[in-house]
């Protein structure tokens, strides 16, 4: 069996971790391109929304290189990412592609369900060493998400943008290619140390709070590298979602770490009390949050034509103008151009740049580095 599964951010390391504590052979599809998006929208609906193209193209990428089973997650209520794998795979089919599809059903709390449905994968290992595998998957995407937090307030902060970056991306790997815990741990706190030693320029910074849609906020392809170049910028971006906290709330229920939805479910109350599917009920909330504690600003990204963003789009001017936050939205599909893109989000930090100089009577936020 050599297994595939599509590309979000950087969540191929722990799941190439899992895989392989499976005793599994791993092909991940290469980094997504400009060919990854060409073949997606060539063999996917036009109607489709991006992410679903951008995994049409991963898995065409991967199969081609040897792939004959590919994993994808399954998904439930108004959001159309509950169809992506039987679309993708009767496309695939269609194609005269020979492979086989595992769906895994986000089992919403009973790790039990998740582990039996990796251990459908896992044919050759016992439930002790799955259990195992997802140990180690997890201590990694732990491991990787502090340096994507550390990424977050330094790069806007640091002097050499492009030194601070290139750490990053350096752990990443080193962290990829770890063996053991041991070894991921000596690596986080190596290139964590690395990128706290950063020299800074000392400017003020902007802070902004980026909510909207999981895979357009966490898949950088997908949204033209937004949080990099808000950084690069002096703008300094929290993210309203990350992977660990996802798979913390809706596959094991809560019990690793506290989960602050029911606390983001609160704050969305008073602007939309209902769940809409995705993540659109959470996108206002953390507007809320982010609102309440003081952000400069919320950008708030998806895929063209997404349901639950829509909704939320609709109620966050209210919330903009009740909380006092400016919010920003942006929605992204295959012919999404970059330079308009950066100059919409440079116009937005100048507006937030002369409010901040209105309200405290200086001009020394400086959003260029």
């Amino acid at each position: 069996m050599k297994v595939t599964f599509p590309h979000m951010g950087n969540a191929h390391i722990p799941i190439k971790a899992l895989l392989k504590g499976l005793r599994l052979e791993v092909i991940p599809p290469p980094p997504i391109s400009k060919k990854t998006m060409e073949l997606g929208v060539k063999y996917s609906p036009e109607f489709a929304c991006m992410p679903l193209k951008i995994n049409m193209g991963n898995f065409i990428e991967a199969i081609e290189a040897g792939a004959d089973t590919i994993v994808m997650a399954g998904g439930w209520g108004p959001c159309r990412f509950g169809y992506y794998a039987q679309v993708e795979r009767d496309i695939l089919h269609s194609l005269n592609y020979d492979f086989k599809m595992i769906i895994l059903e986000a089992p919403d709390s009973r790790l039990s369900d998740l582990l039996k449905q990796l251990k459908a994968l896992g044919e050759n290992v016992t439930f002790w060493e799955a259990l195992k595998a997802v140990k180690f998957a997890w201590y990694k995407l732990n491991a990787v998400e502090k340096l994507e937090k550390q990424l977050e307030y330094h790069l806007p902060r640091a002097a050499d943008k492009d030194r601070t970056e290139k750490i990053f991306d350096e752990g990443l790997e080193q962290i990829d290619r770890a063996g053991d815990r041991s070894e991921v741990y000596r690596i986080t706190n190596q290139y964590l140390k690395k990128l706290q030693d950063q020299p800074g320029h000392g400017k003020p910074i902007l802070r902004i709070g980026l909510v909207g849609e999981i895979y357009t906020i966490l898949e950088p392809a997908a949204n033209y590298y937004l949080a990099r170049y808000l950084g690069r910028l002096n703008a300094e971006v929290t993210c309203s979602i990350y992977m660990s906290e996802w798979v913390n709330d809706h596959l094991l229920g809560g019990w690793i770490k506290r989960s602050r939805r029911g606390e983001i479910i609160d704050c969305a109350g008073p602007y939309l009390n209902y769940w809409v599917g995705g993540h659109g009920q959470e996108t206002v909330g953390y507007t809320v949050d982010f609102a309440r504690k003081k952000y400069d600003g919320v950008v708030q990204i998806g895929p063209l034509t997404c349901m639950p963003e829509i909704v939320a789009q609709s109620v966050l001017g209210k919330v903009s103008e009740v909380e006092g936050i400016p919010c920003m939205t942006m929605y992204f599909d295959e012919h999404s151009g970059q330079a308009g893109i950066y100059t919409r989000l440079e116009a937005f930090l100048d507006m937030l740049q002369r409010k901040s100089w209105r309200v405290h009577g200086t001009n020394e936020v400086q959003i260029m580095s």
